[in-house]
């Protein structure tokens, strides 16, 4: 299996075999967590923390079942309640990080870079569950995960990422691996929420939704994030949902198999109509959830087998 990462900071430093050995590891935890017993002793005797400087149901949850299903000691870092609060620096918490000696460490933080500066201050394995407008690099291997298992593969598709591009690391993520897999990707949605340049990423872009749809096989909905936006950037929730929330007229224009997805939470009524997020025969987003626990342990066990390879290495030096 081809995994050469010391860290997974994001998706533009993986090679597509590399992909491609995370989503085929991925089925195997697939297969674990839907048995009676799902657990696994890929991570026995390592310590996961998982910090989160911003707030997040979803993502820690998975990270920290991924965790327990896989055997490690996890640990939860309340940020909100830390030295962080009192003014202590990211460096600095790096190093007190450090010195209780964990070997994979989930972070999450609102400014892009952070998780990278942290990585380069710790010696273990660091997971990006999300930093700033960056990245999220498991959503997209997660994302991934659920178009290939839809459709039968992940290249030569036609995916349209609808809705908040500007203010959203899930895009940019997807965008960025849906191109090394080789396939056609459309971003669509109102020239105040898209960001400038974005045509130099080698995808086409729409402000008219009907016109992107056409022919689409993956239509991937974005959740419109108002807690980034500083300014007035669309003009009602109500005229956004006429122009780019994704109901059942709109979804026509696809291709009759396409499917829905969206990284949650949904706004409904604003970015997709509630009985569309709804419908089993055209959504794939509680897929998405399942599918974010079994791709979460992959990224963990492929680290941790990197991490001790290191290890192993650096001692046989140290004896020699």
């Amino acid at each position: 299996m081809t995994f050469r990462a010391r860290h997974l900071l994001g998706i533009e430093h993986l090679a597509p075999e590399e992909i491609r050995t995370v989503l085929d590891l991925s089925e195997k935890y697939v297969a674990l967590n839907q048995r009676t017993e799902k657990h696994s002793d890929a991570l026995k005797g390592l310590t996961q923390i998982n910090m989160f400087f911003e707030n997040s149901t979803r993502t820690q949850a998975s990270f920290e079942l991924a965790g327990k299903r896989l055997g490690a000691d996890v640990m939860n870092m309340s940020v909100a309640l830390s030295s962080v609060k009192k003014g202590e620096t990211l460096i600095d918490t790096a190093l007190t990080l450090n010195a209780m000696h964990p070997d994979l460490l989930v972070v999450r933080h609102p400014a892009s870079g952070a998780v990278d500066l942290l990585a380069q201050k710790v010696n273990c394995a660091v997971l990006n569950a999300g930093d700033g407008r960056h990245e999220h690099p498991t959503q997209a291997l997660l994302d991934a995960l659920t178009i290939r298992r839809a459709k039968g593969r992940i290249q030569r598709l036609t995916v349209a990422i609808c809705g908040d591009i500007a203010h959203s690391r899930v895009a940019r993520s997807n965008l960025i691996l849906l191109g090394k897999m080789e396939n056609r990707v459309r971003l669509i949605g109102p020239p105040t929420l898209m960001p400038a340049g974005i045509g130099e990423f080698g995808c086409e872009v729409y402000e008219d939704m009907k016109a992107g749809l056409e022919g689409a096989d993956v239509v991937m909905m974005l959740r419109l994030q108002k807690e980034r936006m500083d300014g007035g950037f669309i003009p009602s929730e109500r005229e956004y949902y006429h122009r780019y929330g994704l109901d059942a007229e709109k979804l026509a224009l696809a291709k009759e198999d396409a499917i829905v997805m969206h990284p949650g939470p949904m706004n409904r009524g604003v970015e997709i109509d509630g009985e569309l997020a709804d419908d089993i025969n055209r959504s794939v987003i509680q897929d998405q959830v399942e599918m974010g626990v079994a791709v979460r342990m992959a990224c963990m066990d492929l680290l941790a087998r990197n991490l001790r390879a290191e290890r192993g290495a650096k001692a046989v030096g140290v004896m020699v």
